[in-house]
């Protein structure tokens, strides 16, 4: 019998690899931090980095996934893909990268920078503007999951934009601060 990516067991393996990656992360995380402050700083900077790309490389591909599934039938085998795609992507991917980039990212902010500046509020409102769509994002998994399409294709497209808005204003305000 050929072992589908569909199937149970490669999904019960993927998360059971995502979980050790998780904890190795934040090991690894952790050791640094207790290094000290001036070897902690650009090791945590890279990991915030390394799971800000990560998080939005789910949320700029899971909206084309919901555009592609919105266009599928709700009882056919590729409707099925689709929700198994997109709940791994979320659950294996998406979430713990945004959980790692805010307790990374909340960590840096309150070591190293003075919260006098407006730039960092206007990111943060940006960040939280994202996560409000990655919580958006996750109630239209679980909804296509059960088979309720609760928006068109069109919808998605311009859904589609938006992770890439909140993104470039929130990198202009980190590198640029215009503010």
């Amino acid at each position: 019998m050929e072992m589908r990516q569909t199937d149970l067991k490669p999904g019960q393996r993927a998360g059971r690899k995502a979980a050790g990656a998780l904890i190795f992360f934040g090991l690894v995380a952790a050791g640094i931090m207790i290094a000290g402050p001036d070897v902690a700083y650009p090791w945590i900077k890279a990991l915030h980095i390394i799971a800000v790309i990560s998080w939005m490389a789910g949320m700029l591909y899971l909206p084309r996934l919901f555009i592609y599934h919105s266009d599928a039938d709700p009882a056919s085998e590729q409707a099925k893909t689709f929700a198994v795609m997109e709940r791994r992507l979320m659950s294996v991917i998406m979430t713990p990268a945004m959980v790692v980039s805010w307790v990374l990212g909340l960590y840096l902010a309150w070591s190293m920078f003075d919260f006098s500046g407006g730039w960092l509020h206007a990111k943060l409102a940006c960040v939280i503007a994202l996560s409000g769509v990655h919580g958006y994002f996750a109630k239209a998994v679980r909804s296509f999951g059960e088979g309720r399409y609760i928006r068109t294709p069109r919808f998605w497209r311009g859904m589609n934009e938006v992770p890439t808005l909140l993104m470039i204003a929130i990198v202009v305000f980190a590198v640029v601060k215009p503010f």
